[in-house]
């Protein structure tokens, strides 16, 4: 997520955040604090492997909420909480996000060349490893330094 906000505020948030989401199952994925009028508006985006439900949201709002009752990080000014999950349009940074994107079809550009895409197959803590059509190696490995930009393809009639 985009930070509307001076990085050392959302810093700050992520820091007391992250373990009482921890705590719930769910990794804090990011934070966006803007302006909206005379108040403000923090959207905290979390996820987890095989992706979060309502219940899971409904208890993340619970815990933040929480923590931000007992602190004063958001100030006295008026503020609304939206915590969601992740959109398909988030790129892909951390290797969890290639794991629990596994077969979804992704667009990669590289340091070095052309955008390559591919549906992933494998993903570790190094890299990625991709089956790229019309590739005469077919699976395609690539390190996760190499990588300059990822993100899914909105695939609205799947193949196979």
């Amino acid at each position: 997520m985009s930070t509307g906000s001076t990085p050392d505020v959302t810093d700050r948030l992520a820091g007391v955040l992250s373990g009482p989401l921890e705590a719930l199952g769910l990794d804090l994925e990011g934070i966006d604090l803007s302006k909206a009028g005379k108040r403000s508006v923090l959207r905290v985006a979390v996820d987890k492997d095989g992706g979060v439900s309502m219940d899971d949201i409904a208890e993340a709002t619970k815990a933040v909420s929480a923590v931000l009752d007992d602190s004063d990080l958001m100030g006295a000014n008026a503020f609304t909480l939206e915590v969601t999950s992740p959109g398909v349009d988030r790129p892909l940074t951390l290797p969890r996000h290639w794991r629990r994107n596994a077969t979804r079809l992704v667009k990669v550009n590289l340091g070095d060349g052309d955008p390559v895409e591919g549906r992933i197959v494998d993903s570790d803590e190094d890299g990625v490893t991709l089956d790229v059509a019309g590739s005469p190696e077919g699976a395609v490995r690539l390190a996760y330094g190499d990588i300059t930009k990822a993100k899914i393809q909105i695939e609205f009639k799947r193949e196979g």
